[in-house]
């Protein structure tokens, strides 16, 4: 019998909302400038609105599906979702709800850029750090307002 999978709606849409917060300060001020020079973009072109309505809403629809994907992960690991006893603390399940997917998707897609696209390690590591601090924040949230 599989585990029934309860989802709080609230705690799902602040958990989006907190990855695109930190996608915004993790490419914007922290690692913004790094990041274009490894894109080879050129900083003092600005895309157009349309481009970064685009981006804003494709950024919304997959941070939702993280946030899915994060909770599901979360309650398949609690032993209690199978009728057992002995669940950890919801920071554990948190954990394992950002490393599993990071570990298991994040990294080896974007290892995919480096083996293919030619892309550089700085690239990798902004962009793998950015999945990481994205998938953590949401878990820490689904976690909290389980």
């Amino acid at each position: 019998m599989l585990p029934a999978i309860q989802l709080n709606g609230f705690a799902l849409a602040v958990a989006i909302v907190a990855m695109v917060a930190v996608g915004f300060v993790w490419y914007g001020p922290v690692f913004g400038k790094a990041w274009m020079r490894e894109m080879g973009l050129n900083e003092a072109v600005q895309p157009a609105p349309s481009i970064m309505l685009r981006g804003l809403i494709l950024m919304l629809v997959g941070a939702l599906l993280n946030a899915y994907a994060i909770a599901c992960v979360m309650e398949v690991w609690r032993p209690s979702a199978w009728r057992l006893p002995n669940d950890r603390s919801n920071m554990f399940y948190a954990t394992v709800g950002a490393l599993i997917p990071w570990l298991g998707f994040a990294v080896p897609m974007l290892l995919s850029g480096i083996a293919w696209e030619q892309r550089s390690w700085k690239l990798f590591g902004i962009n793998a750090g950015y999945q990481l601090a994205a998938l953590l924040t949401a878990a820490m949230i689904l976690a909290h307002w389980r």
